[in-house]
């Protein structure tokens, strides 16, 4: 411990660090508002079928569907309000029919034979590579278990690269600071010969994770030719690291490759819920995500490798002008980086079907909902940086997916609780009420029936759940591929047990989602807090407190149902909100290993755990007995 580098400062925590020499590299802020000199506009080779694919089937199955509603509802001319919902139906379906033809690009490109390029090692050029660990208030046996597991993972592959694994903290509790310390110690005791490792605490933690990597850049940058960057959570087979590290050595057109990550550690009802999800149905999405994209793919922050010149070159984030002239930090990176590579030249692979790439999921709803808002104000940022010069038009349409992932929910919620009120058929109906004193209000043809109502509700969630019944399905048609699950019966139970559970959860998230767009139109903004990645049971009190809005919200509509006011097809969203306590009570229940297997929703990584999470979770085992006898030595 004799190269440790502390300040002057009483508390020797303050800052900290085991570094090697300085290596600058400079980083260059973008001017977001110029093209780069080397703009690359051109589409990506054997692109252009594939996007058509995508995009061509969902704007024709949108046109028809407003076609045929605007026919209808223009029986007795069109009002207002009537444009408003058409629109409002087009804006919501054109995002559903889109995974919806995601879905048909991946199986286009199965049956394609498309394979994913296996690059043999005379071919690759060893690199120096550096693993990057963020971190931040986290749990330090969490992040050094992993980081053990890894590196003892890469030992046994004798790879050609060279690793050497960073630490980058940017914690600010003391007590947690200490802790880092202490597992920093073991892990440096025990690294395998040949690999590195280095802990450095910052002084002050300016610019949040962005401020954090480009510390690291301009200070050591210059002596990695990439750097695979890895949540907290994350974990990353030797294979999986070696892989993109050897991709990215033979391709010197790549910029940046991003993984397709599993999830792991789930263990109770919403997280094995989203774990589920993830595995059964996530690689179809994906492998359709990979084909259209090409080399203009995304970034999500995590288990990716990125060359480090080039990002430093090309992808220096500005501050943006907030209100009142206060200068605002890009809080969504990730997309804007990759849209930034891909700016200047640079190519953006998605490779899904690199396995052994490993995150978590928040265990309960509660906890899933406040990541959630976290990303959500800074998602909306994206909107004001589609007019950046030079991006490619993949890349604005990634930015513009990243906002309108949160703005569906205000609009599914408009959409829903309208057609509700003007889909009654009954001299009671509110509508008839307004239409009295408000012309706003149409004068709905008299065929419009709980009927009409309950056809379009079916067709929205048949599109809806599409994705999965088709991921579903080719699953369940293979014994081979159900085997993982605990065979045919086992899967089939628990693809119903998610759909019912996804059903009961999707209000409840509305909600919750349109009232982070309203905070972030509102300029309020949320303190950046370590992630919750140990699922607890929340008291009553916080659980209504949390889910007052849902509950009001259901009970309102429950006595419209009792009114005749609301239309019954609404009864499944109405059950769900009056449920969203006891709900948000049921996601963190641990589940029983005495329930079936598909009652548990099993999957790969719960049935056979894998090898490198088993390792980790020993590590982990091992730190924590480790830092708690540290801190409480026998007497």
């Amino acid at each position: 411990m004799d190269n440790w580098v502390k300040d002057s400062s009483d508390n020797i925590d303050t800052v900290a660090m085991t570094m090697p020499p300085r290596a600058p590299l400079s980083m260059r802020v973008q001017d977001l508002s110029a093209c780069p000199e080397d703009n690359p506009s051109r589409m990506s080779e054997h692109a252009f079928g594939w996007r058509v694919a995508l995009f061509v089937p969902a704007l024709i199955a949108t046109l028809l569907l407003v076609s045929g509603m605007h026919g209808w509802l223009a029986e007795m001319g069109m009002t207002g309000l009537e444009w408003v919902l058409l629109t409002l139906i087009g804006i919501t379906f054109i995002w559903v029919t889109l995974s919806v033809s995601t879905v048909g690009v991946a199986i286009a490109g199965l049956l394609a034979r498309e394979t994913a390029q296996t690059r043999r090692r005379s071919e690759v050029v060893p690199m120096d590579v550096a693993l990057l660990v963020p971190i931040y208030n986290e749990v330090p046996c969490d992040v050094f278990g992993n980081a053990t597991a890894m590196l003892d993972d890469l030992a046994r592959r004798g790879s050609p690269h060279r690793y050497t694994l960073f630490v980058l903290s940017d914690t600010r509790d003391d007590m947690i600071a200490e802790d880092e310390l202490r597992a920093f110690a073991a892990l440096e005791a025990s690294a395998p010969a040949g690999f590195a490792v280095h802990y450095r605490r910052r002084e002050t933690n300016s610019d949040k994770k962005v401020g954090n990597l480009v510390d690291w850049i301009t200070g050591w940058g210059a002596a990695y030719e990439a750097m695979l960057v890895l949540d907290a959570d994350s974990l990353m087979t030797g294979r999986a690291i070696d892989r993109l590290a050897d991709e990215l050595s033979v391709d010197p057109r790549a910029g940046l490759i991003q993984t397709f990550p599993m999830l792991i550690g789930a263990e109770t009802v919403f997280a094995r819920l989203q774990q589920f999800s993830n595995i059964a149905y996530g690689w179809l999405l994906a492998e359709g995500l990979a084909n259209w994209a090409r080399s203009e793919g995304n970034y999500w922050g995590h288990n990716a490798i990125i060359r480090t010149k080039a990002f430093a070159a090309s992808a220096g984030l500005p501050y943006l002008q907030g209100r009142r002239g206060k200068a605002e930090l890009i809080l969504s990176h990730d997309f804007v980086e990759a849209g930034l590579l891909r700016r200047a030249g640079w190519c953006v692979r998605f490779l899904p079907r690199v396995t052994g790439s490993f995150e978590e999921t928040p265990g309960t709803l509660i906890d899933y909902v406040l990541r959630d808002q976290r990303w959500c104000r800074g998602n909306l940022q994206h909107l004001r940086l589609l007019r950046t010069a030079g991006l490619h038009p993949v890349s604005r349409y990634h930015l513009f997916h990243g906002a309108v992932s949160y703005l569906l929910s205000p609009a599914w919620f408009f959409l829903l609780v309208v057609w509700a009120l003007l889909g009654v058929d009954s001299e009671t109906n509110v509508v008839r009420y307004f239409n009295e004193t408000n012309p706003l209000f149409p004068d709905w043809p008299p065929e419009m029936s709980h009927i009409d109502s309950a056809v379009f509700l079916i067709i929205m969630y048949a599109m809806l759940l599409t994705p999965k019944m088709v991921g579903a399905g080719i699953i369940a048609l293979h014994p081979k591929a159900t085997r993982v699950y605990g065979g045919r019966g086992a899967f089939l139970m628990a693809f119903v047990v998610e759909i019912i559970l996804s059903i009961a959860y999707a209000p409840i998230l509305m909600i919750q989602q349109t009232r982070a767009v309203l905070r972030a139109l509102l300029g309020r903004s949320d303190a950046w807090v370590a992630q919750s990645r140990h699922a607890r049971a929340y008291p009553l009190g916080t659980l209504v407190r949390f889910h007052w809005a849902e509950t009001t919200l259901g009970l309102l509509l429950l006595s419209g149902l009792a009114a005749g006011l609301v239309s019954y097809w609404l009864i499944p969203i109405v059950v769900s909100l009056c449920l969203a306590v006891p709900l948000s009570a049921l996601s963190a229940v641990p589940l029983s290993r005495s329930l079936p297997g598909g009652l548990r929703m099993q999957s790969p990584n719960t049935i056979r755990e894998p090898a490198i999470v088993a390792r980790a979770r020993v590590e982990r085992s091992r730190l924590r007995d480790l830092l708690n006898a540290s801190r409480f030595p026998a007497e």
